[in-house]
Parts: C-alpha cells; sequence; structure tokens
C-alpha cells in the first residue's frame, strides 16, 4: 500500500492522479519500479515502447517466462489501484520467492505497461500490442492534444520509432500472462467476496466521430436555414443509446464531446465526439457499430451536416484460458472462499496478450463499484 500511494503521487496534475504515457512522470514510474524490482534480484530493462519489465531468472538459464502485470499509465484523475495494484501484486510474489531462495523452473517477469487506456493518443494498448508485435506503424503519426506526434514522444522519452520491433516477444518466451486487476464493478463487493476469476474480456470498438456543419448568429439565422452540428449530434448520442439497450452484454457510451465555437449565442458549426461500443460477442458488438454509422449517415444527410468518422480501438473479444481459469478458481476455493467468475465488461492488456500466450486474470474488489 505505501508503495501505491508512491506510484500515486507521480502525476501531471497537483490533486489529483493523471500519468499519461511517453511523459516525464510515465519515465519516473518506471524508475521507481525498477528500483524495487532489483530490491528483488531482478534484471530490469525499458523496451521501446516504454514498458518497463524485471525478470527473475528461473532455476536453468534461457527457460521460457511466466509473464505477471499490468499497465503504469492512467486515465485523466485516476483510481490509485487500476493498473499499479497488477504490477505491485507481482512484484509482490517475486518478492516472497526471493525471500524464500526460491527459483521455479520457469522466468517470472513482471511487466508494468506503458500505455494501456489509451488517454493521450486515443489507441489503447500500446504497450502491450508492441510487446505481441501487432502494433501498426500508422500510430506513430497520431498526435496528441499538443500536437505531438506519438513517434516523435518516443524519441523525447528516450526511445525510437525505429525500435519498435524490437519490443516483439516469440511465443515461445513465454508461457502465460497473468493480471490481478480491480474489478471496477460492484459484482464482487455484492456478493461479499474479495476476489473473482475472469471467464473472458469484452470487444470493444471505439470511434472519434466529427461533424461539420456551418457556425451562425444564434439570433439572426432562420431555424430552416441552419446546419447546427449539435442538433445533428444530440441525434447520434441518443442513436449510440438505442442501438446498445436491450441486449445483455452489449453497451455503447458517447462519453467526450467537444462543441466549437462553444458560445451561446453561436450556432454550434462543428462537433466532435466519441462513442464506445463493447461486447461479450463479437457479432453483436459488430452489428450494433454498423448500425449507428448507418444511422449517424442518415442523420448528417437530414441535417446537412458533413460527417467524418475515425476508429480508433477495435479489439476482439477474448476468452480466459480454460486451465488458468481451473487453476484461479481452485486457489480460490484453497482458501475456503466462494468462487465467482464473471466476465470483465473493461479491456485490459490481457486481452492484447491473448494473440500471444494464453491468459488469465484474477478480479479484485473495489469499494463502490
Amino acid at each position: 500500500m505505501p508503495r501505491i500511494d508512491q506510484l500515486a503521487s507521480i502525476s501531471e496534475a497537483p490533486g489529483e492522479l493523471t500519468r499519461r504515457f511517453a511523459t516525464m512522470e510515465h519515465k519516473q514510474a518506471n524508475e521507481l519500479v525498477g528500483d524495487w524490482m532489483r530490491e528483488a534480484d531482478m534484471v530490469v530493462s525499458v523496451d521501446a515502447i516504454g514498458n518497463v519489465l524485471g525478470r527473475y531468472e528461473a532455476s536453468s538459464p534461457n527457460a521460457p517466462a511466466i509473464l505477471l502485470g499490468s499497465h503504469l499509465d492512467t486515465v485523466i484523475n485516476a483510481g490509485k489501484f487500476d493498473g499499479m495494484l497488477g504490477v505491485l501484486s507481482a512484484l509482490a510474489c517475486v518478492e516472497s520467492l526471493h525471500a524464500a531462495g526460491i527459483r521455479l523452473p520457469f522466468a517470472i517477469e513482471v511487466i508494468g505497461f506503458a500505455d494501456e487506456e489509451g488517454v493521450r493518443y486515443q489507441s489503447t494498448y500500446l504497450g502491450s500490442r508492441a510487446l505481441c508485435g501487432n502494433l501498426d506503424s500508422s500510430v506513430l503519426t497520431r498526435v496528441d492534444k499538443d500536437n505531438i506526434a506519438l513517434g516523435d514522444a518516443l524519441s523525447i522519452f528516450n526511445s525510437s520509432a525505429a525500435q519498435l520491433p524490437s519490443a516483439k516477444r516469440a511465443a515461445d518466451e513465454i508461457r502465460a500472462y497473468l493480471e490481478v486487476h480491480i474489478e471496477q464493478g460492484p459484482v464482487l463487493e455484492s456478493q461479499g467476496v474479495p476476489v473473482g476469476v475472469v471467464s473472458s474480456i469484452a470487444g470493444a470498438t471505439r470511434l472519434n466521430v466529427s461533424l461539420l456543419g456551418s457556425a451562425g448568429h444564434a439570433g439572426t439565422v432562420p431555424m430552416d436555414l441552419r446546419r447546427d452540428a449539435l442538433i445533428a449530434a444530440a441525434k447520434c448520442v441518443l442513436c449510440v443509446q438505442e442501438a446498445c439497450s436491450g441486449q445483455a452484454g452489449l453497451v455503447g457510451t458517447v462519453g467526450a464531446l467537444d462543441v466549437k465555437p462553444g458560445a451561446g449565442n453561436v450556432i454550434p458549426g462543428e462537433v466532435q465526439f466519441s462513442v464506445d461500443i463493447r461486447a461479450a460477442r463479437d457479432v453483436d458488438r459488430q452489428r450494433s457499430v454498423e448500425r449507428v454509422k448507418t444511422e449517424f449517415s442518415e442523420i448528417c444527410l437530414q441535417n446537412n451536416v458533413a460527417l467524418t468518422i475515425d476508429p480508433v480501438h477495435e479489439a476482439e473479444s477474448v476468452d480466459c484460458d480454460p486451465q488458468l481459469v481451473a487453476n484461479i478458481s481452485s486457489a480460490i476455493e484453497s482458501h475456503g472462499l466462494s468462487v465467482v467468475s464473471l466476465p470483465s465488461g473493461a479491456g485490459h492488456d490481457a486481452a492484447a496478450m491473448a494473440s500471444l500466450t494464453k491468459v488469465g486474470m484474477i478480479f479484485v474488489r473495489c469499494a463502490g463499484g
């Protein structure tokens, strides 16, 4: 817990926890976690995307590794357990082995992923996708709110876009990936159990949508001559609500909306908003995404507004490995606890890691969901 508090103090903004990918604060968090890893007799490295890794060697050299960890980046004004709990829980496991002088037949690598949240560049799982070799080079041209390209941010971070392929790991190097994470939901708390085993991770699609109309004076432009981008956007928001309601496991959210010029006496000429659609079954998610795209086009045509849709994230649903689920369930039972199996509606690095190796997750109860 003191370590979590130490990490939570590394923030871009006073009075809150905000730590984005490839910032000075990200570098400071990596250095702090790296110091703790070395104390546990781990060999520490930072790869080309900025993941910090500590390797606790096996009883024989060059053995494949079990990878344990989570992410060190945060959302804006984050909770201090999100991501960090998984990194420090993994580190505590290695510390217990080191204290007892135990080496296992396989290595253990603890990882603090560089970017899971996608806050800075609106593209999630940068760290885990790079490790799996699934990071499209086109992401390097994405710019943040300060117009800094991702490739340039890596250079400032003392890495290089040209080095990114070196972050990729071979499948035979990794035996499995395991992640501890707060549930971020109410199920475990409502059932009065401290931990649960994750059965699957929902697939997700994120879209950035731009609507371009025409700004005008609120008092002089007749209603029938207006090209009000906000009116069209409001209808699109309701479209997401309708398209994602009434079906179990399917959810849709418009979480960010930017209106320009943003004055009370000016007709909005431009609106940008986000769309986040998730589902346990990919077919349901994809059907809903196509529905909202079609209806967005119809809405904008009716309101004489130009439409641009930019897909920024696409992740398929992932089933956790049955054997790992069984092992975790047995461990929970061995402590006299009820086994609660639940899907994850939130995305996690485990979803990206499933393209490389088998994955398992443990959810930890969190107050208030």
